[in-house]
């Protein structure tokens, strides 16, 4: 994507050109966006009771520590504890990642997933969060393909909307893995600020999908589009996704957490809302 079609932050935008991998920090007035109607078919405000789990109806839980820690070395023992995923009840919900001995694991937190209970291809994906933060802390919000259990990953394809290296709290990544362009070849931009960091406010990340594009999104700004042609391998995006919001531990994209790293660190979410 040229980076013409960002639009201008007032510098609030980080222009690292060796993050961006771009050549130059220059951003245009505006987008140029084919404007859509787009109507809300499924949310979650997590609205309810202190301490209550996510609705069951919405959200499934990944339990335990995965294959060779959900592929990514990863340090955590993902629970369906109130103490690692419980509403706040002021209308967020908050995932806690907990230094703790649990299960065999040193630590312990959460993922949610829609699989099997919504999933939907092309649209609009939102969701506003408060980050946590500190080396070796990994929180995400993204897509996995519905057809993972029959096609496999990287097959099934994934979108990562936002993940953060909690050593960088002022960066996040928008992603998207398929067949010949995954793991650490993955196609991938940073988003990030100068003045500001993502732990100390929530912020809106969104993708807009259609056949033939994903935008990324941070808080309405446009900072990343892909395209088939932006591709090394095939173009899987084509098939319904369902979401996933977590916070990993340690693994081969953060690093292990230092004696410096706070804990318990909690990602707090606002709403999740998908359009078509």
């Amino acid at each position: 994507m040229k980076y013409s079609d960002i639009k201008k932050l007032s510098g609030s935008i980080l222009c690292l050109a060796a993050i961006l991998g771009l050549s130059g920090c220059k951003a245009d007035e505006g987008q140029t966006l084919e404007q859509r109607n787009w109507q809300l078919v499924w949310s979650d405000e997590f609205d309810g009771p202190a301490g209550a789990s996510p609705d069951p109806s919405k959200w499934a839980f990944d339990i335990g520590t995965g294959d060779n820690g959900w592929g990514n070395q990863e340090l955590q023992y993902y629970t369906d504890r109130p103490e690692n995923a419980a509403l706040d009840g002021a209308g967020f919900l908050v995932i806690t990642a907990r230094s703790e001995t649990f299960a065999g694991a040193p630590f312990t937190s959460a993922r949610i997933k829609t699989q099997e209970l919504f999933s939907q291809a092309y649209g609009r994906f939102e969701a506003r969060i408060k980050t946590p933060y500190g080396p070796g802390i990994w929180p995400a919000f993204w897509l996995l393909g519905a057809d993972i259990e029959t096609t496999g990953w990287p097959l099934c394809g994934e979108i990562d909307i936002m993940e953060l290296r909690g050593q960088e709290p002022n960066i996040i990544n928008g992603t998207v893995h398929g067949p010949g362009y995954s793991g650490g070849a993955a196609i991938t931009q940073s988003f990030g600020f100068t003045d500001k960091r993502f732990d100390t406010d929530y912020h809106l990340f969104a993708v807009e999908w259609t056949e033939s594009s994903i935008d990324f999104f941070v808080d309405d700004v446009l900072y990343q589009r892909i395209t088939p042609g932006d591709l090394t391998g095939e173009w899987v995006y084509d098939a319904p996704f369902f979401i996933i919001l977590n916070v990993a531990v340690g693994g081969n994209y953060v690093g292990f957490p230092v004696p410096q790293t706070p804990f318990p660190q909690t990602m707090s979410v606002d709403y999740v809302r998908v359009y078509r």
